[in-house]
């Protein structure tokens, strides 16, 4: 484990870096009291299968009708 203070991970955080790729354990800390630690970004892949929602939904036959009431308030006419 590496203990370090913000001063020296700003000047030696291209080491730093190198260190926690390879496994190292990074702990930034300030007065002496651990703030942060340092660790290699894992790539979070959602695992998603195709075809989920097939069969659960259906359309129906008159989706793209749209009653004339409601086209009627769209427009700001009343009935």
């Amino acid at each position: 484990m590496h203990i370090t203070n913000i001063y020296e991970a700003k000047t030696h955080l291209s080491k730093l870096i190198e260190e926690a790729l390879k496994g190292e354990e990074v702990i930034i800390s300030k007065a002496g009291k651990p703030l942060v630690r340092l660790i290699p970004f894992q790539s979070q892949t959602l695992s998603r299968k195709p075809g989920y929602w097939k069969g659960k939904g259906k359309i129906v036959k008159d989706f793209d009708k749209l009653p004339k009431s409601i086209l009627d308030a769209f427009k700001g006419e009343k009935e």
